[in-house]
């Protein structure tokens, strides 16, 4: 199986009856995920795109056998329904909605790592694995199948990054958005270790930004023993102090979270860096032939 989801894996849809979730659901379908339920409170019977809907998480896993759970539900009600998900046995969670507060957050994070629960998000664009399937809103054409891993802080750079390894030749095991908040439900040394541990995986991009200690926790993380090649392009090299720049997460305070710490600490842990995302393709042609 590939990091998290594939082909095969049973997955649910929450708000699958909102104009977004059925959209999203029907272009999941068509890249081959296998979507197996929806859920929406009160619209239990109907149909979207030939996918059931059920009242409650808990139906949707007894009559179906979901085990991973992709939400677009509105922000006021992701942590009772993400409660309510886990409740139901649900072991890997995907939350793309933005605007989630910091301690409904934390709340759900606290949960999902007492009930052995891997979620991504919130606020990110989701997960891919090229040529099977995925629970998310990444546009699907820039992918391609391959062995580099990749994580990212950012949706969009997350997809150029994959579109400049795609177009070269060298395609994507898994693509996973973090979550762009201060907050995320999984941190980045958490998603590296998936990917370490992951035979199809041969090496990894690390698409960060500016704001926070992600990448630093990382280089902590790379340090330690990670065995595989490790690139990283930090975005945000000319963002002023105390101004947050398009993310919820990309604020630099007091001289912390700056482009020179993240790209210290992980050049000192032994990651590439990289000045612009084309660079991955010198490195990929050095790590990964």
């Amino acid at each position: 199986m590939s990091v998290l989801i594939d082909d095969k894996t049973p997955v649910l849809v929450q708000g699958i009856t909102g104009g977004i979730g059925s959209v999203q659901t029907r272009w999941m379908l068509e890249y081959g995920t296998n979507i197996v339920a929806g859920v929406t409170p009160g619209r239990g019977g109907m149909e979207v795109v030939g996918i059931p809907v059920f009242d409650s998480v808990e139906e949707a896993v007894t009559a179906t056998g979901a085990t991973a759970s992709v939400f677009f539900v509105p922000s006021p009600f992701v942590k009772d329904a993400f409660f309510e998900t886990v409740d139901a046995g649900i072991k890997s969670i995907v939350v793309v909605p933005e605007h989630i507060p910091v301690h409904d957050v934390m709340a759900m994070r606290a949960l999902a790592e007492a009930n052995d629960v891997f979620a991504l998000g919130p606020t990110t664009p989701g997960i891919l694995v090229p040529g099977k399937a995925k629970m998310g809103i990444m546009p699907s054409s820039l992918f391609a199948a391959g062995n580099i891993g990749i994580i990212s802080r950012s949706g969009t750079l997350a997809y150029e990054m994959a579109g400049i390894l795609s177009e070269a030749g060298f395609g994507q095991s898994t693509v996973i958005g973090m979550g762009a908040d201060p907050v995320v439900l999984s941190n980045l040394p958490d998603i590296l270790a998936l990917f370490e541990a992951d035979n199809e995986t041969k090496g990894i991009v690390i698409v960060g930004e500016v704001g926070g200690a992600q990448e630093e926790t990382a280089a902590d993380y790379i340090a330690e023993g990670m065995t595989k090649p490790v690139a990283a392009y930090i975005a945000g090299r000319s963002a002023p102090e105390g101004k947050r720049m398009g993310h919820a997460g990309a604020i630099i305070r007091g001289g912390s979270g700056t482009v020179a710490s993240k790209t210290d600490a992980l050049r000192q842990a032994g990651a590439t860096l990289l000045t612009t995302p084309i660079d991955v393709l010198s490195w990929a042609d050095g790590s990964i032939k």
